[in-house]
């Protein structure tokens, strides 16, 4: 029975890398840089396009690396369907001089080790566990990223430059390219984020090992006979937001956005057109002291088909807490890492530290 469950998750994986390239333009790829990054932003439903402000803005928005006042790293591991997969997370952010910043980090999605049965008969039709192997599939991101002010008061401006390697054991790999870019105006306790991603579409380039795939390509009949084709293009994606601060009595701060995620295809959201869909995110962040934090959000809303050919709204709650003490900042997040998991929630931490801290 667990040869037979490895055998279907070998051949899931290349089934799916085969309908992943079936054609040029995906409404869903390098969709493992769709998850987010860093407890905080996770456990406030990913609401934080405008109010983003420190290393982590590298995703989020490049324009808040410009808040960045010391050097600055992050750190995040999560489990994914299971255990079975593993998300990584590192970030680097500093200030170049007093108009400038930059900051530069890499994501890993991966699944470790599977068991390759494919070639576990050999040819007399006998059982060989000799034959048996094992591979991984690993996605990387390496992003670089650049804030600058602007002469307009209190607007600054960002962009990213990413390369992207996709790995599948032997079979096939992949490089892509693709620039982000981001804008943040903040006028008193208001602050307007913008982040368009992949905004010349992002490209990844194929290599197919096409003796390796010959040897999967009549695992099922009548499927998976011709090569994938070798180019995949990532759309482009939209993001706005709106966030405002309320203090009260100098120790309590509330922080409040909402965004409205944008892709430019028909998908499931709850704004859903042949040209563009939408759905919103709603955070909220209250901090004591600059001590403990709270979070809660909403975001993911959906439309979907029941039994009886009706449509509900779904979406996704999240919660998150935080603390944070001399530059160094633990957080924790209860949420979903992914709309295709099974288990609806995940436990997530991650880890900030002002580098500077230690150094004085």
């Amino acid at each position: 029975m667990i040869r037979k469950v490895h055998f279907i998750i070998v051949l899931c994986c290349v089934l799916a890398f085969a309908k992943a390239y079936s054609q040029t333009s995906r409404a869903y790829s390098n969709e493992f840089l769709n998850i987010g990054v860093d407890a905080a932003a996770l456990g406030m439903s990913n609401a934080v396009v405008a109010s983003t402000n420190d290393v982590n803005a590298g995703y989020w928005n490049p324009a808040g690396l410009m808040r960045v006042k010391e050097r600055e790293i992050s750190v995040m591991h999560a489990n994914y369907f299971a255990n079975i997969a593993q998300y990584n997370y590192g970030a680097f952010a500093m200030p170049i001089d007093d108009f400038s910043a930059f900051g530069f980090s890499v994501i890993r999605f991966s699944v470790d080790d599977i068991l390759n049965t494919t070639q576990l008969i050999d040819q007399q039709g006998n059982i060989n566990y000799d034959r048996i192997s094992t591979f991984s599939t690993a996605d990387w991101a390496f992003t670089l990223s650049y804030a600058r002010e602007a002469q307009l008061d209190g607007f600054t401006y960002g962009a990213n430059v990413k390369v992207i390697r996709r790995v599948i054991g032997e079979f096939a790999n992949s490089w892509g390219f693709g620039f982000d870019v981001g804008a943040q105006l903040k006028r008193g306790d208001w602050e307007i984020g913008i982040m368009a991603r992949d905004i010349t579409t992002t490209y990844n380039t194929w290599t197919i090992d096409e003796d390796k795939y010959a040897e999967v390509q009549g695992a099922v009949a009548n499927q998976n006979q011709d090569l994938p084709e070798t180019t995949e293009i990532t759309l482009p994606k939209l993001q706005l937001g709106l966030a405002r601060t309320f203090t009260f009595h100098y120790d309590h701060v509330l922080t409040a956005e909402v965004d409205l995620n944008m892709r430019f295809i028909q998908t499931n959201d709850i704004i859903s057109s042949s040209s563009v869909s939408a759905t919103p995110a709603l955070g909220l962040q209250y901090g004591f002291t600059d001590l403990v934090f709270v979070r809660a959000g909403m975001g993911n809303f959906q439309n979907v088909q029941q039994l009886d050919g009706s449509d509900n709204v779904n979406f996704q709650p999240n919660i998150g807490i935080g603390f944070k003490y001399k530059g160094i900042a633990v957080d924790y997040a209860l949420t979903d890492i992914g709309d295709s998991s099974e288990a609806l929630y995940s436990n997530i931490f991650s880890i900030k530290v002002d580098l500077s801290t230690f150094s004085r």
